[in-house]
């Protein structure tokens, strides 16, 4: 544990930061599954719904800083092939 104040607050601040990030990182999380999971019971209408709810959670994480910019690219990269893919 740390003596010192500023020390203490930085703690304290990056606990929260971390229960933000996790909280954002699990919202885009789900997204990405039940995406994928309408496609899988080949649920068309509501894979093209969830996959713009993704993608704008997935923007949404890398605007906070939670993931990197390529990061987020290749994952909507790798949505918009499995939506392709089916419609194809």
């Amino acid at each position: 544990m740390p003596n010192i104040k500023s020390a203490m607050k930085r703690v304290k601040v990056i606990d929260k930061k971390t229960l933000r990030n996790n909280m954002i990182k699990s919202e885009y999380k789900t997204a990405i599954k039940r995406f994928e999971e309408a496609l899988n019971n080949n649920n068309m209408e509501e894979a093209t719904k969830l996959f713009s709810v993704a993608t704008r959670k997935i923007d949404q994480a890398c605007t906070k800083g939670v993931i990197v910019k390529n990061t987020a690219a290749r994952k909507k990269s790798n949505l918009a092939k499995k939506l392709n893919a089916v419609n194809a």
